[in-house]
C-alpha cells in the first residue's frame, strides 16, 4: 500500500485542496479531501489524473529538427519520414522507441496509443518473429514505465487514386502483410500481458480497400482510423468511390464507440454527423496538425455533437501533451475569433482520454481507477501565479515534476527512471541520420 498527499488535486468534481490517496495493486482504493499531510510521499502543486497519448508513432520522434527546414507540404514531408522507415530494425526500433515512451512520461502521459505500421523488414522480408517490431514497442512501454495500446494498422495498397489502389512502393512493402486476412492472423498472435491492450488500426482510406475494411473492423479491442488529415484524401476518395472516407467507413461498419478517428480536419457537416451518430470518438493532434500545414479541425463542433475528444503527439513535434490541450484551444480561437473555446474541464477531459485506448478504468482520481498521478509545479516560471483550476492552459511538460503509473512513481522530480531520457533520445536517433 501507498499513500500519497497531494497540495491539491483535480478530483471528478474539479479541484480539491488537500487530498490523501491511498492505493494498493496499482489501483486507487480511497482518496480522501481535507486531510493535513502526515507521513505519506507529498505532492505539491496540483495533481491532475495520469494523461493519455492517444495517437503515437514513436519513430516520428526521429524526425524533429530534422524536416523544417525546405518548406512543401504533408506529402513532400513523408518522404523524409519513410526514409527513417526505411532504416529501423527492430534492436534500433526498441531505442527509439524507450527513450520516446520515456519522454511522454516526463510530461505526465501513463498511457501511450501507438498506432503501428512498421511490421516487416525492408522489402517486406518476414523477421523469425513476423511481431518483432511490435514486440519492440512493448518492451520499449515496459521499461519507460508507461502502459501500451498497441494499435496494430492495416496497410495494404500504396496510395489511392482515380484509378483505385495502388500497389505498395518499395519502402511501403514493409508496412504491409499483403492481405487483410494475413494482417489479422499476425495480430492474433501476439500474447497478452499485464499493462498492454492490443487494438487495431485501418492507417487510412487510402492504404486499405473497400472490400478489406470488414475485416479490420471484425478485430477486438480499439479501432483507430486517420481521417481526412488532407483534401487529396477526400479527393481521391470522392473520386473512385463517390463517398468521403467517412461515409466509406460507415458503410463498411468501420464507426461506433469503440472506434476513434485521428485527424478528422477536412469533413463534411454530413461527416460530422456520421461520426457522433455512430459515437464515434476524436482525436486531435495539433501541433502535428500545425507542422504538417493540415489545418484546424472542428473539434469544438464534434465534441458539442456528443464525439468524444482526446489529444495525441503523432508525430511527436513537442511530445507535450499539455503542450496539445494548448494548441486545441489556441486553433479554435484562430478559426472561429474567439477565446474560451474548450473549458479547463474540457481539456483535462481530452488529456485523460485512455477509455479510447481501452482503459476506461484510468483518468480519474477516484477509488476502483488505475493510480494514475501527475503532479505539476505550481511554482515555475511558466505556472507561478496561476489559477490551478486553469493549469492545463498554462503549464507544460517541463512543469512536471511527479509521475505515478500504477502506483510505480516513474518520474520523481522531474527525472525519469531510466535516467538520462534527453541523452537515450540522441543515441537513438543520431544514427537514423548519419
Amino acid at each position: 500500500m501507498s499513500t500519497f498527499w497531494c497540495e491539491r488535486a483535480e478530483l471528478p468534481g474539479g479541484i480539491v485542496d488537500a487530498v490523501r490517496i491511498t492505493t494498493e495493486g496499482g489501483v486507487i482504493t480511497a482518496v480522501e479531501p481535507g486531510v493535513p499531510p502526515g507521513g505519506e510521499r507529498r505532492l505539491p502543486g496540483v495533481v491532475l489524473p495520469g494523461f493519455a497519448d492517444a495517437h503515437s508513432h514513436a519513430f516520428h520522434r526521429a524526425l524533429r529538427g530534422r524536416t523544417h527546414d525546405g518548406g512543401g507540404t504533408f506529402w513532400t514531408w513523408r518522404e523524409r519520414m519513410y526514409a527513417v522507415a526505411a532504416r529501423l530494425d527492430p534492436d534500433s526500433y526498441l531505442a527509439l522507441a524507450r527513450a520516446t515512451y520515456a519522454e511522454l512520461a516526463l510530461g505526465g502521459v501513463t498511457t501511450v496509443g501507438e498506432f503501428s505500421y512498421l511490421h516487416h523488414a525492408p522489402g517486406g522480408r518476414r523477421y523469425a518473429d513476423p511481431n518483432a517490431m511490435s514486440e519492440a514497442l512493448v518492451q520499449a512501454a515496459a521499461e519507460a514505465g508507461v502502459r501500451l495500446t498497441l494499435l496494430d494498422a492495416c496497410y495494404l495498397a500504396g496510395g489511392l487514386g482515380p484509378d483505385g489502389h495502388a500497389s505498395p512502393d518499395p519502402v511501403q512493402q514493409r508496412f504491409s502483410d499483403g492481405s487483410a486476412e494475413a494482417w489479422a492472423e499476425r495480430v492474433a498472435a501476439l500474447p497478452a500481458r499485464p499493462g498492454l491492450r492490443i487494438g487495431a488500426a485501418v492507417h487510412s482510406v487510402r492504404a486499405v480497400p473497400r472490400a478489406d475494411l470488414p475485416v479490420v473492423a471484425a478485430a477486438a479491442g480499439p479501432l483507430h482510423v486517420h481521417l481526412s488529415e488532407q483534401p487529396a484524401e477526400n479527393d481521391a476518395c470522392l473520386a473512385f468511390y463517390g463517398r468521403t472516407p467517412t461515409e466509406l467507413l460507415a458503410d463498411a461498419g468501420v464507426l461506433g464507440p469503440r472506434t476513434t478517428a485521428v485527424h478528422a480536419v477536412h469533413l463534411t457537416a454530413g461527416d460530422r454527423e456520421l461520426l457522433a451518430a455512430s459515437g464515434t470518438a476524436v482525436c486531435a493532434c495539433p501541433t502535428t496538425e500545425a507542422d504538417l500545414a493540415d489545418g484546424t479541425g472542428p473539434f469544438r463542433e464534434l465534441l458539442d455533437a456528443g464525439c468524444p475528444l482526446v489529444l495525441g503527439t503523432d508525430q511527436h513535434v513537442t511530445a507535450d501533451l499539455l503542450g496539445e490541450a494548448q494548441a486545441l484551444e489556441a486553433g479554435a480561437r484562430l478559426a472561429t475569433g474567439e477565446r474560451g473555446r474548450f473549458r479547463p474541464a474540457e481539456l483535462v477531459a481530452a488529456l485523460t482520454g485512455h477509455a479510447a485506448l481501452g482503459w476506461p478504468d484510468a483518468g480519474r482520481l477516484a477509488a476502483g481507477c488505475r493510480a494514475d498521478l501527475v503532479a505539476v509545479a505550481l511554482d515555475t516560471p511558466r505556472t507561478a501565479g496561476a489559477d490551478p483550476a486553469q493549469i492545463a492552459l498554462v503549464a507544460g511538460a517541463a512543469d512536471v515534476r511527479t509521475v505515478v503509473v500504477d502506483g510505480r512513481v516513474v518520474v520523481d522530480d522531474g527525472r525519469h527512471v531510466l535516467g538520462d531520457v534527453g541523452a537515450q533520445l540522441r543515441e537513438a536517433v543520431e544514427p537514423l541520420w548519419t
